[in-house]
């Protein structure tokens, strides 16, 4: 039974190992072991993300059911792995001009991803809590790691205070549940909810859930901490920050939702059809007036979460699938936009004043059109992949009835298009700039023009992602 329960765990454990080494080599090693270190957990996110991949299809369950591997985990882990990997691998450059590239932040990065993967995979709220902390501990710290830095430390304590928080707000609802249900494991809370009316209590924890798990996705009315931590965080945080913690708090949202409180739909539904109404509109309307393009990825964020709450917020195996394909489609789209990003630059110092982009494409002509390939595809515009990501959130949403919520969801779209379209504007008729002169490295120009690559070709089929999420979401309803 032991050996059955860690294989199903392997990847996890694999991960926490190489973190502890890699924390033992730096601390012990007579020279710098940061670099080596850094590309030996880029190489085994990546490693273990293909790993998982490509395992054999099927459930299996370990620890008497608390953690499972099925379609969806696999698909959501290997997501949020070569979104960490990536994230890891363009922040090098930008960490070492900093003077901030230490052998602390892969191993910070390796347990937050471990910390996501037992998120992603928990059937249990103690396990998902184990996780859940594990990942944000380690994301206080990397948020506040430039420590010369006033913004990157207010950053850091902000992170820390409201994720503390949204943790307690959280705790309070799996006690509620756990008094009411009498049970942690998400079997036993939806064969409560099943056998007759939801208790109140019960009702009560899941709406604690739903806010500490809501926070955790940066939705609105939540969201307050996202602005500022984009911002104040060093860049290659940032770019993690906007990839791997999003998909690994949508999934657990996803797993909560319909194992545990499955029979509780009609409930559920009112709070996620708010939560993605607000943070659509927020997200699309309070970016219009920001001048700093981290700020501006921050809004966007908390819009494309609303968009993929949308999916959520459905109740279907239809609705699951559209949140996988939005969530991949998002992850692709922000790895490209930052590449770019991580290389604003002016005399060596970085920029982020959108205003920078006057007339860029006159100074790079080919950056500036994988740019603006990649804001035409945020903003949704057809027929790049951006546009399908919300296509396939909005037919879920109709097809469940909620029809208003996909013509809000239309209405907050145009209105974020609107930021989007303004850089692609000052890229090529806005007013001129001094202009940025930093160089851009192979590797993120192989990042930024592959992305926008994938939005355009992925036009034809989606890569195959389309039938991926669909089986994966499939094992969410079985």
């Amino acid at each position: 039974m032991l050996a059955q329960n860690l294989s199903v765990v392997a990847p996890e454990i694999a991960l926490a190992l190489l973190a502890m080494a890699f924390l033992m080599w730096g601390a012990f090693s007579r020279r710098d072991a940061s670099l080596p270190i850094l590309w030996t957990s880029v190489a085994a996110l990546a490693l273990a993300g293909l790993w998982i991949g490509f395992q054999p299809e099927g459930t299996r369950l370990a620890f008497d059911g608390s953690f499972v591997s099925d379609g969806f985990a696999r698909f959501s882990k290997t997501l949020l792995l070569l979104g960490a990997a990536a994230a890891l691998a363009l922040g090098k450059d930008y960490l070492a001009k900093a003077g901030i590239l230490k052998f602390e932040f892969p191993v910070l990065i390796l347990l937050a991803s471990v910390g996501m993967m037992t998120m992603v995979s928990a059937r249990d709220l103690m396990v998902l809590y184990l996780g859940l902390e594990l990942q944000s501990l380690a994301l206080y710290v990397v948020a506040a790691f430039r420590r010369d830095s006033l913004r990157s430390t207010e950053a850091g304590l902000k992170y820390f205070v409201l994720g503390a928080l949204s943790s307690g707000l959280l705790l309070y609802g799996a006690s509620l549940t756990y008094g009411y249900a009498g049970t942690t494991a998400f079997e036993g809370v939806g064969a409560v909810i099943g056998h007759g009316p939801i208790p109140l209590g019960l009702l009560f924890g899941l709406v604690f859930l739903s806010a500490g798990m809501a926070f955790k996705i940066s939705a609105a009315p939540f969201h307050m901490w996202t602005p500022d931590v984009y911002e104040g965080s060093p860049t290659p945080v940032t770019l993690f920050f906007a990839t791997a913690p999003k998909v690994a708090a949508a999934a657990m949202f996803a797993r909560v939702l319909y194992d545990a409180f499955g029979e509780a739909t009609p409930d559920w539904q009112q709070i996620l059809v708010f939560l993605s109404i607000a943070s659509m509109f927020l997200g699309s309307i309070a970016a219009i007036g920001q001048r700093n393009i981290k700020r501006l990825m921050a809004y966007s964020s908390i819009a494309h979460m609303g968009f993929a709450l949308m999916g959520l917020a459905s109740g279907t195996e239809q609705g699951a699938q559209a949140l996988l394909i939005y969530l991949a489609i998002y992850v692709t789209m922000n790895i490209g936009v930052f590449a770019f990003i991580l290389n604003m630059e002016k005399d060596g110092q970085p920029v982020t004043d959108i205003a920078s982009l006057g007339l860029y494409s006159q100074v790079a002509p080919a950056r500036a059109a994988a740019l603006a390939v990649l804001m035409f595809s945020l903003a949704g515009v057809p027929p790049l992949v951006g546009f399908f990501g919300k296509f396939y959130v909005l037919v879920a949403a109709i097809d469940a009835g909620l029809v208003w919520l996909a013509v809000a969801g239309v209405i907050a779209s145009v209105i974020g298009a609107y930021y989007y379209l303004r850089i692609v504007y000052l890229m090529y008729f806005g007013e001129p700039a001094e202009g940025l002169d930093g160089a851009m490295p192979k590797l993120h120009w192989a990042f930024l023009g592959t992305s926008a690559a994938a939005m355009v070709l992925g036009v034809v089929n989606l890569f195959g992602v389309e039938a991926i999420a669909g089986a994966a979401a499939a094992t969410l309803f079985q």
